[in-house]
């Protein structure tokens, strides 16, 4: 009966149903930055590309000088009609090294190739203060490079980049090679780099260099052909991968105290920075680009719209916007300063007599390179 009665009074009660979802609250849309767009006009990329060709005719001068100066010799002719321009040693970057150890262990400024030396010196004081910008201001292979990249982006419509995991690794390169050509060089005693210095092969190791383009094999051809071919695809091919001038130099950079800058509340996000860096920086995301691989060539710079976002600029707690005009003054005061000291000081031309010259340069093919434990080198 109780029972009865229990079950009349209390109603069956519905089943339990799981609650029903609630809509996630919307996130807040992030305020679009305003853009305030900047006034002034940027000369930056005038001012390198002024730079780069005043440096590559230069180059080419220096080029046809040296060659007028070694026909002289092959030809056996009485007067030369141009004297020897030291400045094509700066394409003899190992006995830059060389010589620059050998300075350091001896305090003497060695007599053969001393312009290798000083201009070694000079595109690394370059690299300190103003970044890598050797390679993105003067460099004559980087603005070909450069250049070849430009017409393949008009050819194609579009730029080719390799995959992170392709393109790190390639990068190491030319610190192997670096790395290879220092290790070299620090296993050689003063005695062992005067010796080489003063070897056949050491005194006209410039006109070797020279005789490898003018003779060029096969080989030589395709190896050149496809680094070219390359460019034209891989913005930058020889020098982002290969080049151990410019690991060497980048790696100097590192200590420089100019950095490019971003002011993240300025920053209206459009990431044109990052697409313009020849060096595939994330610009856009950092803060502070401390890369080996940023040149100082100030693209990033030159495409911001917006003012006061972007900047190269000494380091905080006061930090100092380094405008173009004054790194383009910097890079030419240090490189005329640096060379005109040499000049002055009677340390830019190698001193060899032409009776010399006379002997080794029309037999250039049979100078071969020292090695370790020849007589000499000990």
């Amino acid at each position: 009966m109780a029972t009865q009665l229990h079950t009349e009074i209390i109603p069956e009660l519905p089943p339990l149903l799981p609650p029903t979802p609630q809509p996630a609250a919307p996130k807040p849309k992030q305020a679009k930055k305003k853009l305030v767009r900047r006034t002034e006009r940027d000369y930056s990329q005038a001012l390198r590309r002024s730079f780069q060709f005043a440096f590559l005719l230069l180059n080419l001068y220096l080029g046809r000088t040296f060659y007028l100066w070694v026909r002289h010799f092959e030809t056996g002719a009485a007067a030369s009609p141009v004297a020897r321009p030291a400045g094509v040693e700066g394409y003899l970057p190992i006995a830059g090294m060389m010589n620059f150890k050998y300075w350091l262990l001896t305090g003497h400024v060695p007599a053969l190739h001393p312009a290798a030396m000083f201009l070694l010196i000079t595109f690394a004081a370059i690299a300190f203060l103003f970044r890598k910008a050797f390679c993105s201001w003067l460099c004559p292979v980087g603005t070909i490079s450069e250049y070849l990249w430009r017409t393949g982006q008009k050819l194609f419509r579009c730029s080719f980049h390799l995959p992170r995991w392709f393109d790190i690794p390639l990068r190491g390169l030319k610190y192997l090679l670096l790395g290879f050509f220092v290790w070299a060089v620090s296993t050689m005693s003063a005695d062992a780099i005067n010796g080489f210095m003063r070897s056949p092969y050491g005194v006209i190791a410039d006109v070797k260099m020279l005789n490898f383009f003018r003779f060029i094999g096969e080989t030589g051809l395709i190896v050149i052909g496809v680094l070219m071919l390359a460019s034209v695809f891989v913005q930058n091919f020889w020098c982002r991968y290969l080049c151990p001038y410019g690991a060497l130099l980048g790696l100097t950079s590192l200590f420089s105290p100019l950095r490019i800058r971003r002011e993240a509340s300025a920053c209206i996000d459009c990431a044109k920075c990052a697409k313009a860096c020849p060096s595939a920086l994330p610009v856009d995301k950092l803060v502070t680009i401390k890369s080996a691989e940023c040149t100082g060539c100030l693209e990033c710079v030159a495409v911001c719209p917006a003012q006061g976002a972007l900047q190269m600029s000494l380091p905080a707690p006061r930090p100092r916007t380094m405008p173009a005009w004054a790194m383009a003054a910097g890079i030419a005061a240090l490189f005329f300063g640096i060379v005109g000291f040499a000049k002055t000081a009677g340390y830019w031309q190698t001193a060899v007599p032409n009776a010399v010259y006379q002997q080794l340069v029309p037999h250039a093919e049979e100078a071969t390179h020292p090695m370790p434990g020849d007589p000499g080198l000990n």
